[in-house]
């Protein structure tokens, strides 16, 4: 499983649009399940599809608690595919005038190898024109003196404003995932984890 996070103003529902808009056509098909803050979008083969083999691939949409989206593909069904391009290889040794025939079948089993790598691409297009990205955002790479509540870069040891020690408001990292948590926070917003 591959996970990304992104951070910036953009919401799940704009990945699960781009994702449909761009899957759901062809021998692919797309569909949502879930809900606002956390979608799911299945890309498949179409079962009546002319040509390739059969696969599908998940991709999980999280809002994060603070400001982004966490984004899980899971593993690709490979299967249908591979037995696919074993048809077209058995045919090519039978009769090696057969692979014309099986063209579009080889093509379009290719297409379905690249399937995972073409998720991605769609979703960091739509990262960058919603103005978000990998890097963490204004917001999460600063944090606020105790003292005086003037804004600090993480990991400053004393305030730049009045040269209070920082410590007490400096992040940490949960012990299971290494995500980035607050101070106060319990549980992990990532893993679920008590802290």
């Amino acid at each position: 499983m591959e996970r990304k996070i992104f951070h910036g103003n953009i919401k799940p529902v704009d990945i699960a649009q781009a994702l449909l808009g761009e899957f759901n056509q062809g021998n692919l098909r797309a569909q949502t399940i879930g809900q606002r803050d956390k979608l799911i979008v299945q890309v498949s083969s179409r079962r009546d599809a002319l040509s390739g083999g059969q696969t599908a691939m998940t991709v999980t949409i999280q809002q994060m608690e603070e400001d982004g989206i966490i984004v899980e593909l899971g593993q690709q069904a490979r299967l249908g595919v591979a037995a696919s391009l074993g048809a077209s290889a058995l045919a090519a040794i039978r009769n090696p005038f057969a692979l014309l025939g099986r063209l579009d079948d080889i093509a379009q089993d290719i297409e379905h190898l690249q399937l995972g790598e073409r998720i991605w691409q769609v979703i960091a297009k739509t990262v960058r024109t919603a103005g978000a990205s990998t890097e963490l955002s204004d917001k999460l790479k600063r944090l606020a003196c105790e003292y005086c509540h003037a804004a600090n870069p993480v990991g400053e040891p004393a305030c730049l404003a009045c040269g209070a020690p920082l410590g007490n408001v400096q992040p940490d990292t949960c012990k299971k995932c290494g995500y980035v948590v607050k101070a106060g926070d319990k549980t992990c917003p990532n893993c679920k984890q008590a802290l």
